[in-house]
């Protein structure tokens, strides 16, 4: 059964955890917990003995290819507070593009107008979660159903109400002393933004050789910033890694049109076109010398096994 969702949020490329689940998207660690327990009862393949063999079978999917990845996205601290900055950004997004948004379903386009959206949506939710997965062959258009009102909840309230709170500045006195220049706090660090963290992620992997998590960060990360030069050059890498080369050229070539001088970039896309037979497209580009004439790490495999070799200076 293939369980491809083209509305809601997934209609954005965005695997909507909290409508799989039937949650609202600002729900707490117990309610999310709460909620799994009791699906994952329902479709166990013990807990109906009438089912039908094709019956359990498809329950058993349902539960380890989207349950489970939906509660494990869901549960862990670090990954869910990332998950709610990409709700933010979407929510933002939305309400910038609210203007075109199409809606399939009545409930949806009642709550687009509803005067108390946050009570329209919990209510809504919390009725759709009685009987979500009753009917098993429906569970796909449910969660799309459900997605549309996590898609609106968060355009009406522009990602508001599920940003993490921001950090309690201090207070700074108004009396007539003189402030104690050597107590002041230091300016807060600037916090990287979800898509360099995306990045800094994908780097460690790369690192640890571990390519194919690094390229599902990286995609992430390209869904929300696809006119980043470096976000492609270290997909392209990956892609390299991987001795996919056709599609680490179009990677490099992105990056070079977003960013001319990306160094990465313009460091190994006249190898690719080589190895591929065929001319560089910038004639500027030039192939760089080779490390000093030290041979290269074949041990990872590939055309470019040992690209990421050797530890980082």
């Amino acid at each position: 059964m293939s369980f491809k969702i083209d509305r809601g949020l997934f209609k954005y490329d965005f695997i909507d955890h909290h409508a799989v689940l039937c949650i609202p998207v600002d729900a707490d660690i117990k309610e999310i917990r709460k909620r799994y327990l009791k699906i994952a009862r329902c479709l166990h393949p013990d807990s109906s003995v009438t089912a039908s063999a094709a019956d359990k079978q498809l329950a058993n999917e349902l539960l380890s290819k989207l349950v489970n990845p939906a509660y494990e996205k869901l549960s862990g601290e670090a990954a869910r507070a990332e998950y709610i900055l990409v709700l933010s950004q979407m929510g933002r997004r939305l309400l910038q593009e609210s203007a075109s948004v199409e809606l399939n379903t009545d409930l949806a386009r009642q709550l687009a107008g509803a005067p108390n959206i946050d009570h329209s949506y919990k209510s809504a939710i919390a009725k759709i979660a009685e009987t979500q997965y009753d009917s098993l062959q429906q569970v796909l258009q449910v969660i799309a159903q459900i997605s549309e009102l996590n898609l609106v909840y968060l355009m009406r309230n522009g990602g508001k109400s599920s940003a993490a709170p921001p950090p309690t500045q201090p207070k700074i006195s108004s009396g007539a002393s003189k402030p104690n220049t050597a107590s002041t706090p230091p300016a807060p660090a600037k916090e990287d933004s979800v898509v360099e963290q995306y990045m800094r992620r994908a780097q460690t992997l790369i690192d640890k050789n571990q390519f194919a998590q690094a390229k599902v960060e990286l995609q992430d990360a390209l869904k929300l910033e696809p006119k980043n030069s470096h976000c492609h050059s270290l997909i392209a890498l990956v892609y390299l890694k991987q001795n996919q080369l056709k599609m680490a050229k179009i990677h490099f070539d992105n990056a070079l049109k977003l960013d001319p001088n990306d160094q990465i970039a313009l460091q190994w896309k006249p190898k690719i076109d080589k190895a591929l037979g065929q001319q560089p497209s910038n004639p500027k580009v030039t192939t760089p010398p080779d490390n000093g004439g030290k041979q290269p790490d074949k041990s990872g495999g590939g055309l470019f096994g040992g690209l990421f070799g050797g530890k980082k200076k």
